[in-house]
């Protein structure tokens, strides 16, 4: 049984910074490509970032990219999710997922597993 519990949310002022992290239990992170989705308030979930079984290749959402960075550290069996230059538009729920795959395609049908949640927020 696979599980992932994301912290790292919060509330933050535009152009501030924050760091997110998903713990996975379970399985090594080895095994499968992890992603980084989010949901704005009414909005439907979106795919934010990803990257490989092997760490060796990420993906982001345009909105996001050089601002948004996906890495991981196996020895924690973690994966994070570092948040530069932050905006009001990037205000959401942010979910991490383990993905059926090795890959971490953009499409939350490829998902098999997700967190909970962790909540952002950005004021302007």
């Amino acid at each position: 049984q696979v599980s992932l519990v994301e912290s790292g949310g919060g509330l933050v002022q535009a152009g501030g910074s924050l760091r997110l992290s998903c713990v996975v239990s379970g399985r090594a992170l080895t095994s499968y490509g992890m992603g980084w989705f989010r949901q704005p308030p009414g909005e439907e979930r979106e795919f934010v970032a990803g990257i490989t079984s092997t760490g060796s290749s990420t993906n982001y959402a345009d909105s996001v990219k050089d601002r948004f960075f996906i890495f991981r550290d196996v020895s924690k069996n973690t994966v994070y999710l570092q948040m530069d230059s932050l905006k009001p538009e990037d205000t959401a729920v942010y979910y991490c997922a383990r993905s059926y795959t090795l890959s971490a395609y953009r499409s939350t049908n490829n998902y098999a597993t997700w967190g909970q949640g962790t909540r952002v927020t950005v004021s302007s």
